[in-house]
């Protein structure tokens, strides 16, 4: 899942049925990703043709239905350039009189950004947003909504590559790309950057209230909070959940398809819930700093913003935020796609570029609170300009996270199935 799962416009997490989210969410698994993938490549048909050839890598862990490569650090892939999609021609103007068409994840981007873009480039947007990939992929595959930029995931690449939705880049529109981390340039899941440039990134921590909580900030800490009873959450997200006890039991193969070391850490998670009444929800960046909770699982760009949420008079301090001095935790990134539906390619490249502006990143930061991966954005420099109290230094991600943080990826269907199974068996009637 992903960190914008479940909100709605305005920034507010809402329930799968719609109302008011105040406590906590119950993530719906079962329709589940695969789904609306299957859907796509069944509604926009499957090819393998084309110039490029198949994509090289194969799979790594085994594969999807529909034989798409799963891309891992050590199995990069290059995806195929079709014949019947092609990048656009160099040198064309913008589209003139145009409304940029825009779908993203809801409360993910900062609109003054857009509107600036629009005032440089005489043109009108419509954003329309999504709350769930799955949602996201399956509106796609009908065919009748024609986006220019998407921002998607990376464990949707292929699918979208396969199908033909996401239009090759033409480089020379995005120049801003040296402003960009240089893995990045020749990310593992998309060598040469051929389809993608990053969006976002961010990590996968521990948040605590450090003037309520003494212990050492680690994968056991929830299962040290035993003192702590009731003041303990877990993010909710089976990946994620999953995830935090393989790491705790120092196995940092968190796309592993071992279905002993799966269940294991769902008997791992079971046994926290007896120790802490431990809660499921993904409101970090709100109950830390209010006390609601005081260990909770956390998301670094939710925790950067959480001292918005501090009561009067409580001062930053009390916030922690931990991620391993040697990088072996979760590391995710979201990513920017021109889609080949889209009426305004042009406009879409310059969008894409204009996004990796190192002072539109940091515009954009100071909504989302969460960071791009450009080499100037840094924890001195957001202190400086006042967007991340000091105190908050450690949710910023570091360029060396990408290669020596663990990410959790697209899993084989079949093994999906068994961490969904194993995540229901521990939430249901928390």
């Amino acid at each position: 899942m992903h960190p914008r799962e479940g909100w709605s416009e305005g920034g507010i997490r809402r329930r799968p049925d719609g109302e008011a989210e105040a406590i906590s969410r119950r993530q719906l698994l079962g329709a589940g990703a695969g789904i609306a993938l299957g859907a796509l490549l069944a509604g926009c048909g499957s090819s393998s043709g084309g110039s490029g050839g198949s994509a090289a890598g194969g799979s790594a862990g085994g594969s999807t239905a529909a034989a798409i490569p799963l891309p891992r650090p050590n199995n990069p892939v290059k995806w195929p350039i079709y014949a019947d999609n092609k990048p656009i021609a160099s040198g064309l103007a913008p589209e003139r009189g145009a409304t940029l068409q825009l779908y993203n994840w809801v409360a993910y981007i900062n609109e003054a950004v857009i509107k600036n873009f629009c005032r440089k480039y005489g043109c009108r947007y419509q954003l329309t947003t999504f709350n769930t990939m799955s949602e996201a992929m399956a509106k796609l595959g009908t065919g009748e909504l024609k986006f220019d930029v998407f921002f998607p995931t990376i464990d949707v690449l292929g699918q979208l590559v396969e199908s033909k939705l996401v239009r090759p880049l033409n480089q020379s529109y995005i120049t801003n790309i040296s402003n960009v981390w240089p893995d990045y340039r020749n990310p593992f899941y998309d060598v040469g950057w051929q389809y993608t440039t990053p969006y976002s990134i961010y990590t996968t921590g521990m948040a605590w209230r450090k003037d309520k909580v003494d212990l050492q900030p680690s994968w056991n800490m929830p299962w040290e909070g035993a003192k702590y009873k009731g003041k303990v959450a877990v993010l909710d997200d089976y990946r994620e959940g999953i995830s935090l006890a393989l790491l705790r039991a120092g196995n940092l193969n968190v796309n592993t398809t071992d279905t002993a070391q799966i269940q294991a850490a769902g008997r791992a998670l079971s046994q926290l819930a007896t120790l802490t009444n431990v809660r499921i929800d993904n409101n970090d960046y709100t109950d830390v700093p209010t006390g609601k909770t005081w260990i909770h699982h956390a998301w670094s760009g939710d925790m950067a913003s959480s001292y918005q949420y501090l009561p009067k008079g409580t001062p930053v301090d009390v916030l922690g935020y931990w991620f391993p001095a040697d990088k072996k935790g979760p590391v995710a990134n979201d990513l920017m796609v021109n889609l080949s539906g889209g009426a305004n390619p042009v406009l879409a490249h310059l969008f894409i570029n204009y996004m990796l502006d190192v002072s539109n990143a940091l515009e954009n930061y100071s909504y989302v609170g969460y960071m791009q991966p450009l080499t100037a954005v840094t924890a001195p420099r957001l202190i400086a300009e006042k967007l991340l109290p000091p105190q908050l230094s450690s949710t910023v991600v570091l360029p060396s996270y990408f290669r020596e943080g663990v990410e959790e990826l697209q899993l084989p269907e079949s093994a999906n199935l068994v961490w969904e199974s194993t995540w229901n068996s521990f939430s249901k009637g928390l």
